[in-house]
């Protein structure tokens, strides 16, 4: 596969999404790919922006490692642009900057690095031929994830519906503040997405009032069941949505992404309007 970015008349700046929450296992890469899927699905062109060492996202999308020559890493040293490191998918209007085994180390060169918070914020300055970058972070607040809320306009939580739910939003919040404060006085949470829903589950139910009750409209109506087709889909290169439509689980991100876009059309007309 050719790195490779797609050709628009259109270029603009795009609005910039941080995937993120430090507790790993909540559906944040599946939402990151799903999402994005999905939006590419009603006409919007998307770059999903691997930050995770892991490279979920990037193999989930079909992005075989051997093939890769450039990577999120290459972005983040100055060594590539966005736009040589994009590389199309299978999914029309959907790409993807991929991970790489270097970004394992990446955390330890940051720490030293000249201007180590703006990175990737510098990186996505240039016009690029998207409406939406979408950046899957590491499940830590590290360095990587710190960079991708610097650089995002709004910070998208996926929420895993278990005990310990709660006390982690808290931390991420917490976080969040001291970022807005420090480096990026616009990020604000654009949403909680509730993943792993089980309604046959007491406990789900219970953590699913107390979020709402707490973060009110900020949590998505939407709501993320445990689906088997959403844990399928990654094993064949394939976002769920793609893999079958029809399932509970890519259903649940076709209308999470309409409400993503509902968001986005208040939040244009607030600013507008102010």
């Amino acid at each position: 596969m050719e790195n490779a970015v797609p050709s628009f008349s259109n270029i603009s700046s795009p609005r910039i999404f941080a995937v993120a929450n430090q507790k790993g296992g909540v559906g944040k890469t599946t939402t990151a790919i799903n999402l994005a899927t999905a939006l590419c699905a009603v006409g919007k062109r998307v770059l999903l922006l691997d930050l995770d060492p892991q490279g979920n996202a990037t193999t989930g999308l079909g992005v075989k490692r051997a093939m890769i020559r450039t990577s999120a890493y290459d972005v983040l040293f100055g060594d590539s642009s966005v736009a040589d490191a994009a590389v199309e998918t299978k999914v029309p209007r959907l790409s993807v900057v991929p991970s790489s085994v270097h970004l394992s180390g990446a955390e330890i060169e940051l720490v030293t690095a000249h201007n180590r918070e703006y990175r990737l914020k510098e990186a996505l300055r240039q016009p690029l031929p998207y409406d939406y970058v979408i950046i899957d972070c590491p499940p830590s607040l590290s360095l990587l994830t710190l960079n991708a809320l610097v650089a995002a306009h709004s910070i998208l939580v996926p929420l895993q519906c278990e005990f310990y739910a709660l006390e982690g939003l808290s931390h991420l919040t917490k976080t969040i503040e001291r970022v807005r404060r420090s480096f990026n006085p616009e990020l604000d949470i654009h949403g909680i997405a509730l993943t792993m829903y089980d309604q046959r589950n007491n406990l789900t139910a219970m953590v699913e009032n107390d979020v709402r009750q707490f973060y009110g409209d900020k949590v998505y109506k939407t709501v993320i069941p445990r689906n088997v087709r959403l844990s399928e889909a990654p094993s064949y290169g394939l976002p769920a949505i793609v893999y079958d439509m029809r399932s509970a689980g890519a259903q649940a991100y076709i209308h999470l992404a309409s409400e993503v876009i509902r968001r986005e059309r208040k939040i244009m007309k607030d600013k507008i309007a102010a």
